[in-house]
């Protein structure tokens, strides 16, 4: 008798031919040719072949899909250049639309039209052009300058024409050689990482002036050039019809409104770029010989002149070392914590509400200024008239009050606060109209916060249902539904088998792994994924107690940063995930970002956002890092420990902060590391001792681990005291100082010790601070905010915990000191 279970297997052989069978029938429909000049009438190119791409003659072009996002796809024009990823896309056909991962398609059909289908065959964009009957070849090109071109070739040369072009459709880029007319205008990005339509507009207007137009959700405004002057204040016409700009190969621009401007290596016929960024300036960009791009023109100097960046009632504040960041006015609250654009919103009621609308108490704020939404002008008015004038409007937010000359200020109400900047001179002082129960219940002042200009690209999964069409769609129905009903009833049968066979049911462990993945915001990776982003883990960028980090390339160019673990540090595959949810719903711009984990059999590894600038620890041991950056560094660093110990959902101790777990990115600003495995605790636990042994780096340790006390985080609090003294002398605290102070004799003291005795003296502060800071690094520095740094750090390590200062209070001190700065 023949054998159940052999007739169980033999007959399952059946479900793979139909299948082989259904799959290979739906793919003679369409081939995949590879190109890489043209495409010829009756082609496409696919999105499944990564090599299916147009290049242009001289290699400096590329035309295909280009990834922008999880399984988003936009076909695009970008430089050969790979350093600046989809910074280099200088040309989209579905930019606000991308397309699915799989199965799109460009295509040429027969009549000389270019289509954009998405998996479902949904047409997504096209040409919609008409063919001349005498068309008798019909191409599509990529010419060295970076146009698209569809052309035609007639019988003879007068019958040759471009059908289409890219340089007549422009996004946010403009070529050398490519005009630039009425009829055009270029939109900048969303934000970094994300190359849907943002709010920024370069663009002729009606009175034929080239002009940058900030383009809202609810309000639109030009801010360049400046609105309150004329054109010809500018050197600026009018008195032009033509509306046309170009840029030349050398980098020289001129407008028919006689602007013009030269590149900085004006002469050099080199690769360039204008680009209209997201963050509303428009730059150019010269390829320098080692394949960098360099901006070597800007239209705005200054920044925070942009319209819109901080959103209403938010104030945008530029400093040259940290760059530009926003802060929401007193009284009010941001709407979106993730998009600053979005503004704030008041925490009072309007005043136009209430009983008694002429009331409200104003708090003084100079140097700043909110531009344009004047209720009126009100020239020659005293401080008082200024505030009856606001009080008698409901609507009036504040109002700037502005010196003119001869001890005379004008006075000018506002019923809206928008497009808020600050400067350390000039714009005169703004007053906000505040109740009087905001006065007396908050510390009124500007609270700044970096920009969020995220360097990796932000997802965009396509959640769609995809039909299939073709010629025989019915029969191929068929065959696929009854593959399916015969592989249901075999692989229900031979699971029946096996389970019988075995006795191991492995439907608990699955829905367990459902139920993580559901619950997590990022990508599971399997290892073969990441040994292959690693080139199986050949570059390594670091090392630590619990593992080695790698340099990897993931898909879209992004660069990342993989942690394997070691394999006595692993965990449970069941607790490993808990671990990882938690540290991947902890959001700060000063936290290091995880983006996904492998947890494969014994494999366990972390993916990470990649740091360009390394560690702090390699920048101190450089000495890349200037006075300024130093601070900024202090304070940034702060913050995102301040979030772990005090605003999270998890109280998250770090258990290890030293200078080789703060890295920096490509502008130098600081995330913290290495958070989260040591120790995820509840906050309202503050007496915990539930660590099983020492943890952390010897010199940066804090004395409750070696005597055996109540570990709080105060612990970091200590090590960030150790790593900020770091920072200000130079000097590692693993090993002694030798101080020769004392009579002749030498004397070895820790670090600690020895910036105490340096700062207990009677001399002058200066002095005391000239004796102690790294001489090492070039220029100079603020004794005040060195000062401070050294005032902050002593606190930080004192020997009782209690005595230590928390986070949050280590950012309020070093906050204020910037303030006083910059004021």
């Amino acid at each position: 008798m023949r054998n159940p279970i052999f007739s169980f297997i033999s007959s399952s052989l059946f479900m793979p031919v139909l299948l082989f069978l259904a799959i290979s029938f739906s793919l003679t429909s369409s081939t995949s040719v590879h190109r890489d000049r043209f495409l010829r009438r009756g082609s496409a190119l696919s999105v499944d072949d990564p090599d299916d791409v147009l290049s242009s003659p001289n290699g400096a072009f590329f035309a295909g899909f280009h990834p922008v996002g999880r399984n988003a796809y936009s076909f695009a024009v970008w430089f050969s250049n790979r350093s600046c990823m989809l910074d280099c896309i200088v040309w989209m056909a579905n930019r606000d639309k991308p397309v699915n991962g799989k199965h799109s398609k460009l295509i040429l059909d027969k009549h000389g039209n270019l289509f954009l289908t998405d998996a479902g065959h949904k047409v997504v964009w096209s040409t919609d052009i008409a063919l001349s009957s005498s068309a008798t070849y019909v191409g599509l090109h990529l010419l060295d300058s970076g146009n698209l071109i569809l052309r035609s070739f007639g019988p003879r040369p007068v019958d040759d024409t471009v059908m289409w072009q890219s340089f007549d459709h422009p996004t946010n880029t403009l070529h050398p050689e490519q005009k630039f007319t009425r009829f055009t205008e270029l939109v900048s990005s969303r934000a970094r990482g994300n190359i849907s339509s943002g709010y920024y507009k370069f663009y002729f207007d009606n009175d034929n002036i080239l002009r940058l137009l900030y383009s809202g959700p609810e309000i639109s405004s030009v801010y360049w050039p400046h609105p309150y002057q004329l054109p010809w204040d500018y050197g600026r016409t009018t008195y032009n019809d033509s509306r046309v700009a170009l840029l030349d190969s050398l980098g020289n621009f001129t407008s028919s409104d006689d602007w013009k401007f030269l590149a900085s290596d004006y002469g050099e016929k080199i690769p360039r770029r204008l680009t209209l960024d997201f963050d509303g300036n428009v730059r150019l960009y010269s390829l320098s010989r080692n394949g960098e791009w360099t901006i070597s023109w800007q239209a705005i100097t200054t920044p925070c002149d942009v319209h819109g960046i901080c959103g209403p009632n938010a104030v945008c504040l530029y400093n040259a070392r940290s760059g530009r960041s926003c802060s929401y006015a007193p009284g009010y609250e941001r709407k979106n914590l993730s998009d600053w654009s979005q503004g704030c919103k008041p925490k009072f009621e309007s005043f136009c509400k209430l009983p008694d609308p002429e009331t409200g108490e104003f708090i003084r704020f100079p140097h700043l200024d909110f531009y344009g939404y004047d209720e009126d002008h009100y020239p020659n008015y005293t401080l008082n008239q200024c505030k009856k004038k606001c009080l008698e409007l409901c609507n009036c937010k504040g109002f700037q009050y502005k010196f003119r000359d001869s001890n005379r200020h004008d006075c000018y109400p506002k019923v809206l606060l928008l497009n808020g900047r600050a400067s350390a001179t000039g714009y005169g002082t703004i007053y906000f109209r505040l109740p009087k129960a905001i006065l007396s219940s908050e510390q009124l002042q500007l609270e700044s916060s970096t920009l969020n200009c995220s360097h990796s690209p932000k997802d965009v999964e396509l959640h769609r249902v995809y039909s299939r069409r073709h010629e025989s769609e019915l029969l191929l129905k068929i065959l696929l539904i009854l593959a399916v009903v015969i592989a249901g009833f075999e692989a229900l049968g031979v699971l029946l088998v096996l389970c019988f066979v075995t006795g191991t049911w492995k439907a608990k462990d699955e829905a367990r792994q459902g139920y993580h993945l559901a619950a997590m915001g990022f990508r599971r990776y399997t290892y073969a994924e990441l040994r292959k982003a690693t080139r199986n883990f050949r570059e390594e960028i670091g090392r630590g107690a619990v593992g080695s980090v790698y340099r990897a390339i993931l898909l879209g160019d992004r660069s990342a940063a993989v942690k394997r673990l070691n394999e006595m540090t692993l965990h449970g595959e069941e607790e490993f995930l808990a671990e990882v949810s938690t540290i991947g719903k902890l959001n700060h711009m000063n936290l290091l970002e995880l983006w996904g984990y492998c947890a494969e059999g014994k494999h366990r590894l972390l993916v990470y956002e990649y740091m360009e600038h390394g560690s702090l620890a390699e920048n101190l041991a450089k000495g890349t890092l200037d006075w300024g950056k130093r601070f900024d560094v202090a304070v940034e660093a702060a913050r995102g420990l301040a979030y772990l110990h005090e605003e999270c959902l998890e109280w998250v101790l770090h258990c290890d902060v030293k200078p080789q777990n703060i890295l920096l990115d490509l502008n130098y600003k600081p995330k913290v590391a290495d958070f989260g495995l040591s120790k995820l605790l509840n906050r309202g636990d503050v007496k915990h001792s539930s660590f099983s042994k020492i943890r952390g780096t010897r010199g940066y340790m804090a004395p409750e681990w070696v005597y055996n006390l109540s570990i709080t985080s105060k612990v970091d609090v200590y090590s960030y005291g150790i790593v900020l003294l770091e920072m200000v002398t130079g000097r590692s605290p693993g090993g002694g100082v030798l101080d020769t102070s004392t009579g002749g004799e030498t004397e070895n003291l820790g670090l600690t010790s020895w910036v105490k005795q340096k700062m207990s003296g009677e001399v002058p502060t200066a002095t005391r601070i000239e004796e102690i800071v790294d001489h090492s690094i070039e220029g100079g520095y603020d004794v005040k905010k060195v000062e401070v740094l050294v005032a902050v750090a002593l606190q930080c390590v004192a020997d009782d915990k209690d005595d230590r200062p928390t986070m949050s209070q280590v950012v309020e001190m070093l906050h204020c000191c910037t303030n006083e700065a910059e004021i």
